[in-house]
């Protein structure tokens, strides 16, 4: 395992970085980075010190995790989505593209939801019925009606 020091020549692919390199690459907190491996999204070996070391590829997987936290995905959904991607060498560009393809339904998959919720609450917003016959988001099909006229869910 070899370690760049400051002011060396350029980076390579096979460069190891310590936990706050990695941190001060991706903006990461240390702390965010030990919880990522303990969840298994990044991986890390041990030097000679007993030292976190990882792989700059694993910028790459900081940096979407990153991206997925900003927009509110669950770090269980990238769990799923980076389960075929390597995490012991550079994945390859198929194996990204797979894992891309999977994220890419998953986003489709919340968007429509994040829709039809949106077209359910804009019908139920303000409305001020009592008997919420409309409501397709607390009384589907009107089965408080049963219990009687008036408000049903105080």
């Amino acid at each position: 395992m070899t370690t760049r020091q400051p002011g060396e020549a350029r980076a390579t692919p096979d460069d190891w970085l310590a936990i706050g390199e990695v941190s001060a690459r991706t903006g990461a907190a240390v702390s965010a980075l030990r919880f990522y491996e303990e969840l298994g999204l990044i991986a890390s070996e041990r030097d000679e010190r007993n030292q976190r070391r990882y792989p700059r590829h694993m910028l790459r997987r900081v940096a979407l995790i990153s991206v997925a936290k900003r927009i509110g995905i669950p770090l269980q959904d990238l769990r799923e989505a980076f389960a075929d991607v390597p995490l012991d060498r550079p994945p390859s560009h198929d194996e990204w593209q797979r894992a891309s393809r999977g994220w890419k339904r998953r986003l489709e998959e919340r968007r429509q939801t994040i829709e039809r919720l949106e077209a359910e609450l804009t019908g139920c917003i303000g409305c001020g019925c009592l008997s919420m016959k409309a409501c397709a988001l607390l009384n589907p099909g009107d089965a408080l009606a049963e219990d009687g006229a008036g408000p049903r869910r105080l």
